[in-house]
């Protein structure tokens, strides 16, 4: 299993439909996240930035993430979600979400 913590912004004028459509996630689209083998995900808001966790319990991410981006659903909902982002600057080549370091774990 691998934990990922990942961060982007969000525009303010958005934040209360980001989190309105969070609190009903379309079902096909929790259903491809736990398919690609996401479990224990979580977004949090603080300050203009939002902060998912999540789990993967998969051997191969990057086949699971592709095939996530290409389900149709999940382009539909990032069509909708993603406007209301503002990505990092910082973040890495093809990212939307900036992949963070974990410097801390406890069980």
């Amino acid at each position: 299993m691998q934990r990922f913590g990942q961060v982007v912004g969000i525009k303010p004028e958005h934040l209360e439909e980001y989190t309105r459509l969070h609190a009903a996630v379309w079902p096909e689209v929790l259903q491809k996240i736990a398919e690609c083998n996401i479990r224990n995900y979580s977004i949090y808001h603080h300050e203009g930035l939002l902060f998912a966790y999540f789990e993967y319990h998969g051997d191969n991410f990057e086949a699971d993430m592709a095939a996530m981006a290409a389900d149709e659903a999940t382009q539909r909902w990032w069509d909708v979600c993603m406007p209301m982002q503002s990505p990092l600057e910082s973040r890495a080549e093809g990212e939307w979400w900036k992949t963070i370091e974990e410097v801390f774990h406890t069980d």
